[in-house]
């Protein structure tokens, strides 16, 4: 079966996040002073292939875990759903 997997990895709450504060400044600048304390991270959309959705929910798990984030700097939630 195919299940499309859609994942959220942003920095940590503990660090900083210099283009997030950047953009949170710009705000300001742009006449939006009411924004604030913008982070920003990515998001990732892919299609796996899977014989449940828990089998693919760990495969995906895993991608993040080896590759697509981080641990040491970033933080990361997926959903995983059927197509």
């Amino acid at each position: 079966m195919t299940y499309k997997a859609e994942i959220d990895i942003m920095p940590l709450k503990t660090l900083l996040d210099p283009q997030g504060k950047a953009v949170s400044a710009s705000m300001k600048n742009i006449g939006l002073p009411e924004i604030d304390a913008v982070r920003i991270g990515k998001h990732i959309s892919l299609k796996i292939e899977a014989t449940s959705k828990e089998e693919a929910e760990e495969r995906v798990k895993e991608a993040c875990k080896k590759l697509l984030a981080n641990e040491i700097m970033e933080s990361f939630e997926f959903s995983v759903s059927e197509m």
